[in-house]
């Protein structure tokens, strides 16, 4: 693995038991210049991921509770007219940050979510008509709490197609819980968290995953698996062109933290699910027989043909 980025995960490992891919993951996001939307129950350490992932890039950490009477002006900020000089101020919300916790995002209204919209997408707001950017790095990690529970409303498609990737946490296993008990008897581990890279060495990182080779063979096998979802009988929407960008954008991160400069088939297939889940839609009667998403994906990722026989063998 690349010894800055394993040095990433290692830091955030101090802090989260047990949760290697996750933390993997949520770094490959990182590098690739996504989003993360991290669903699971209450209580699993959501939240303690993104501070975590933060403290160890020494990044500008952000928090957005977000909450029934949330307005999307709380979110990207607010113009105020300030009587001395006889002008509007900008004063701006929390997502003007390097890392964005947006907790519980599905607490709000569809109203206040789509104030991410433009953000996620551009790293840009627009206010009173002039638009500001956001700066880099800029990522966003949401949580949100399964659409079973109380209180919640599903993200509409658009706000979900921005998440490069959705990951669930899942419980520790015995063992992990009591080390996370034995950790935190006297103290969190987040306080004690340094920075292990700066941000321009951050910066640097995603340049670089930019440079990743693509082999055109690979990219017609991204395509593939993409077109498979939209003729499937048990799918109603499959993905988009932009999934399959975001499926290339996140294996040229994993590759360059498994330390290689070209993508290989094997990478696409072990990210498809978390890039392609969230954004297919099923139809009713799928659902109403206990069919998966991660049931239709593995049975494409199966039947799908590798371009490259070198890459297979490798």
């Amino acid at each position: 693995m690349h010894k800055q980025i394993e040095t990433i995960i290692e830091n955030i490992e101090k802090v989260m038991i047990g949760k290697r891919e996750v933390a993997e993951l949520s770094v490959v996001a990182l590098l690739a210049g996504g989003h993360v939307l991290l669903e699971d129950v209450p209580g699993v350490g959501k939240t303690m991921m993104v501070k975590a992932l933060a403290k160890s890039v020494g990044a500008e950490f952000k928090r957005i509770q977000f909450t029934p009477d949330l307005l999307p002006s709380d979110v990207i900020g607010v113009s105020i007219y300030n009587p001395k000089t006889l002008q509007f101020e900008f004063r701006p919300g929390p997502i003007m940050g390097n890392i964005i916790l947006a907790d519980e995002i599905n607490r709000t209204s569809p109203k206040t979510q789509s104030a991410l919209l433009e953000s996620m997408e551009e790293a840009s707001v627009t206010i009173d008509g002039e638009t500001l950017d956001i700066g880099k790095p800029f990522f966003v990690m949401a949580t949100q709490n399964p659409i079973e529970y109380e209180g919640t409303y599903p993200l509409p498609e658009a706000q979900l197609d921005r998440f490069l990737l959705k990951i669930k946490m899942g419980y520790p296993n015995a063992q992990e819980e009591i080390e996370v008990l034995r950790r935190a008897e006297k103290t969190q581990p987040i306080f004690d968290l340094t920075p292990v890279i700066t941000l321009d060495e951050l910066l640097k990182l995603q340049d670089e995953v930019k440079e990743v080779y693509v082999e055109d063979s690979v990219k017609s096998y991204i395509v593939q698996l993409a077109r498979a979802t939209r003729n499937v009988s048990e799918i109603y929407l499959g993905v988009s062109p932009r999934a399959s960008i975001a499926l290339m954008k996140a294996s040229q991160a994993y590759a360059k933290m498994q330390d290689r400069d070209y993508v290989k088939p094997d990478d696409v297939q072990y990210l498809a699910p978390f890039v392609f889940g969230h954004r297919i839609i099923l139809r009713p009667e799928a659902r109403y027989e206990g069919i998966t998403t991660e049931d239709i994906l593995e049975r494409i990722i199966s039947k799908s043909v590798i371009p490259i026989k070198r890459y297979a063998e490798q």
